[in-house]
């Protein structure tokens, strides 16, 4: 679930992946005001010889922590959330609540906002395929398999990125270490998932009830490739500051889910959720929303793009933990070893483990 900016397809780094989905990163480093972004053109800043060296720093970390339980959490109020809510209605209540709290922060600060018909358009992509269509293939997931797995899968979303990143660009090509990162994590998916034609018991008893729950790890995994979609077709884009971006597609897949949640959900028939519903969705849309996109671009500024990339590693832990927890959730052992094998390979694709010269 990682937030997509349209970014500028100049200034691209050498090591594109980092930046594929932080380009934003490469602009505070350089020097550029992320606030001015848009309000004029934007002058070839004079590249130094070396780049900052940020680091984590103890603020760094809680802040990471934070948006990690933030990220993870928003597992966790979904699967609240789905007791009395449908898939439509929620991400619909998700997005259009965090919209608002994002557009009070755009005028807060006194954002410039456009209206070049292309940017909005371009914002109305980006909102389908980065807000509406994965959120209401996870929430939908999330109906038959527990959190935890389900953002499990959802951190596969950095291997999706680079391999759609290599077909469809010309300077973000796999390299040695990115090509076995990526062979490993879906190693680690197909640890999870299993062959076809395993016979292995899912983490839910219910789901066994449903026939369509062998699909639920599949949907999930979509939502992860569509999140990789965005992150390479979001830098053909003039650059705009980040919060206006987020408030600006979260709106735009609001206005698209209006209509779908009225003819599949029918909200207005469905009976008053619990209190502990309401409570969900206020956490998704103002914690896991709203709050995480505004977290995710300060430790951006920090800290660095590569150091953010640890937030992949720590959500899927926070889920678990939330889920088993507090909504009494098991998870096979085949889910932990993935989990383990998945984050192996994200920490070879980011130079943990591997050298990034190789």
């Amino acid at each position: 679930m990682l937030p997509t900016e349209i970014t500028p397809h100049t200034h691209a780094p050498d090591d594109s992946f980092e930046n594929s989905k932080y380009a934003y990163a490469i602009r505070l480093e350089y020097g550029c005001d992320p606030d001015m972004i848009g309000t004029r053109p934007i002058e070839s800043p004079k590249m130094p010889t070396t780049k900052p060296d940020l680091k984590m720093d103890g603020t760094s970390w809680i802040m990471l922590l934070i948006l990690s339980v933030l990220w993870g959490g928003s597992f966790f109020f979904t699967e609240i959330a789905l007791v009395d809510l449908p898939p439509f209605t929620l991400v619909l209540l998700r997005v259009s609540i965090a919209s608002v709290i994002l557009w009070w922060v755009v005028l807060l600060r006194h954002i410039p906002i456009p209206r070049d018909p292309k940017f909005w358009g371009a914002i109305a992509i980006m909102g389908a395929f980065n807000n509406l269509v994965p959120f209401s293939l996870i929430v939908w997931g999330q109906t038959h398999i527990a959190s935890g797995l389900a953002a499990i899968l959802n951190a596969t979303t950095p291997l999706f990125t680079i391999v759609i990143a290599h077909i469809a660009t010309d300077n973000e090509k796999l390299n040695l270490r990115k090509a076995l990162g990526v062979l490993i994590g879906f190693a680690g998916v197909v640890i999870i998932i299993g062959l076809p034609g395993d016979a292995t018991a899912p983490s839910d008893p219910e789901a066994i009830i449903s026939p369509l729950s062998v699909f639920a790890p599949f949907a999930v995994l979509l939502a992860t490739f569509c999140y990789g979609c965005t992150g390479v077709y979001g830098k053909r884009f003039g650059g705009m500051n980040p919060i206006l971006t987020a408030a600006g597609m979260t709106t735009a897949s609001s206005i698209m889910l209006i209509p779908l949640a009225a003819a599949i959900d029918t909200p207005w028939a469905l009976p008053m959720p619990a209190p502990q519903t309401i409570l969900a969705v206020l956490g998704i849309a103002a914690l896991s929303t709203a709050l995480a996109y505004i977290l995710y671009f300060a430790i951006l500024k920090r800290a660095g793009a590569s150091n953010l990339l640890l937030v992949t590693f720590l959500i899927p832990v926070s889920a678990i933990l939330l889920g088993v927890g507090f909504l009494g959730e098991t998870l096979l052992p085949q889910h932990i070893a993935g989990m383990g094998v998945i984050g192996v390979g994200l920490a070879v694709i980011d130079g943990r483990l591997i050298s990034k010269k190789a």
